[in-house]
């Protein structure tokens, strides 16, 4: 991919603000313009920011119509009313689901959970599944990551004497349902000070409250906060602000104390005894959870995350890994098929976004191979499975560019839809996809701008081999974890050389793992490029070259820093 190099302007200003904050903490400068971008401006803040407490998570209390959920739980549970926790299939919903009804189940019995089937009732909550909880006596259900647009199924449940209490952090409409408490903090007329919880967060704000309306103690909810991490890093939303205390503690949590059913994952994953990173999450823990939801069913994912029983959750993970493993197949698949279409586009290079359709697609999968799409031909990207009359869509887009206000722009052609800035779902008719392609190709052209749909590598500084020693590796740790907002910080070094050992790796060949020197120490840097290949002959002619890589941790090689290289350009490229 031909990537644009962009360097993170600076001025004297605050080369000198940096270097200052960077003084007073012990750092290099450019650590000092790393917490400058981060809205950090002070040693107070960067210390709060690099060991973020508990003690600083937000009172729950400020969010609107909290103090209602928590009564009508207290209600539920002193008149012995049967409480249900309902959920999306997704890893977000899934973990929510958890850790509420973990939570609440440690105090009060009459509490059952549903997550419903992906394939035969869809995203949210349906008419079906109302009647179902009237017969079995449900009287309050939480519902987590979705329900916010579920205006006329909540309009019914109340018409039965079921109160909803929903918890979602997707954008509703104008019109919100009627139900009996709403903690969205994306409502218009919310005044808490943070907006990005994830649905997960959500619920944890909730148990938070109602832990402190009861007199329970904080430390009966921190075992909960594992869940929280992996919410938050499967669900790419921000790490900053709350979410950051979140998913700090939560990752240590993970790292410490981990539940059985997370400990029978995380050995289904590998990662027995080894530090529990964001990156293992979205990559290795959050697909595994997810996988149940996407091929069978989510609800055995919530039965593996409260299963004390070591023995039966390696057994339950042994069964969701079988599903990840067909979930790698049909995407495999599926993404190939996808790219013989655009492929076979004659117009791609017009085009400002892509919508596909398959009428033997899975809709497990849509989500997966938009965000592939989307990352590997930089353009906002719907891919629709049909089923009959009706087609189930997934949206992603580019950084920058708001694809939930694209969708909207449709939602007269669109039967339903619901997400935020950069992911959206969707449900059409069949004989609406062709008219959704043609707007949305219309809304996206007469708004996204060149530079987002130009794949860019966004450079945080310009480093010699000789700054990356121990103490800057070190140092730089400190900014984990990483994720939006808070991104992994990508650096440039210019005029490297190949030290004569750097070869082609992987199953077929498509990696370079790097040995290399530059002109100003005497240090020889490892670094892996994966999919470069194609560079190697370049590599070995003895030319210069500049590198723009990530640093990270070979922890096989005795945790010695290892160069991810993400692109190499001959040093006397123009950009």
């Amino acid at each position: 991919m031909n990537y644009l190099w962009k360097f993170q302007p600076t001025t004297p200003e605050l080369d000198k603000a940096a270097e200052e904050l960077a003084a007073q903490l012990g750092l290099s400068s450019v650590l000092g313009h790393l917490l400058l971008r981060r809205g950090i401006t002070n040693a107070h803040d960067a210390k709060k920011f690099f060991h973020p407490l508990l003690s600083d998570l937000i009172d729950p209390f400020l969010m609107k119509d909290m103090d209602k959920a928590v009564d009508r739980l207290n209600e539920a549970i002193g008149m012995k009313e049967k409480i249900l926790v309902y959920g999306d299939y997704d890893v977000d919903g899934c973990t929510a689901v958890t850790l509420v009804y973990k939570f609440l189940h440690s105090l009060y019995s009459n509490v059952e959970y549903y997550i419903p089937d992906r394939q035969d009732e869809g995203y949210g909550i349906s008419m079906k599944n109302i009647d179902r909880a009237l017969a079995m006596g449900v009287k309050v259900v939480i519902i987590l990551d979705c329900g916010i647009k579920a205006i006329e199924e909540i309009a019914y449940a109340k018409s039965l004497g079921i109160d909803f209490i929903i918890c979602d952090h997707h954008v509703p409409d104008n019109v919100l349902p009627p139900a009996y408490a709403i903690l969205d903090p994306k409502r218009s007329d919310e005044t808490y000070p943070y907006y990005d919880l994830c649905g997960c967060g959500i619920g944890f704000k909730l148990m938070q409250a109602f832990s402190i309306n009861n007199g329970i103690e904080f430390s009966k909810l921190t075992p909960m906060l594992e869940l929280c991490a992996i919410s938050i890093g499967a669900d790419i939303v921000p790490i900053m602000g709350e979410n950051r205390i979140l998913a700090y503690h939560g990752l240590r949590q993970l790292n410490s104390n981990p539940s059985v059913g997370i400990q029978a994952i995380l050995q289904i994953c590998g990662l027995e005894n080894k530090e529990i990173t964001m990156n293992d999450i979205v990559f290795r823990i959050g697909p595994r959870i997810n996988a149940s939801g996407r091929i069978q069913n989510g609800s055995e994912t919530i039965a593996l995350l409260i299963e004390k029983d070591i023995a039966k959750a390696n057994e339950m993970a042994n069964t969701i890994n079988t599903y990840n493993e067909a979930r790698k197949d049909i995407d495999k698949q599926m993404t190939e098929e996808a790219n013989a279409i655009i492929d076979s586009m004659s117009n791609l290079e017009a085009k400002r976004s892509i919508v596909l359709y398959g009428e033997t697609w899975h809709k497990g999968v849509i989500g997966i191979v938009a965000s592939r799409l989307t990352e590997l031909y930089c353009r906002p990207t719907v891919v629709i499975a049909i089923d009959g009359e009706y087609g189930t869509a997934s949206a992603r887009s580019v950084m920058g560019f708001d694809v939930y206000t694209a969708i909207q722009n449709c939602q007269d052609l669109l039967e339903n839809f619901g997400g935020h800035t950069y992911a959206v779902g969707l449900t059409l008719k069949k004989e609406n996809i062709k008219p959704f392609m043609k707007r949305f190709e219309d809304y996206v052209e007469k708004h996204i701008t060149d530079k987002q749909i130009q794949p860019t590598l966004s450079i945080d500084g310009t480093l010699d081999f000789k700054d990356i020693n121990k103490k800057f590796h070190h140092d730089l740790k400190k900014f984990r974890p990483f994720g939006p907002d808070n991104t992994k910080p990508l650096f440039c070094t210019k005029n490297v050389y190949d030290y004569g050992t750097s070869k082609v790796v992987g199953r077929e060949q498509e990696h370079i793992k790097l040995e290399l020197v530059d002109n100003k120490s005497n240090n020889i840097m490892s670094g892996i490029a994966f999919g470069q290949s194609s560079r190697a002959r370049f590599i070995k002619s003895k030319r210069a070259f500049d590198i723009c890589y990530s640093i990270e941790e070979n922890t096989y090689k005795h945790n010695e820093v290892q160069l991810q290289i993400e692109d190499i350009k001959p040093a006397d490229e123009k950009e």
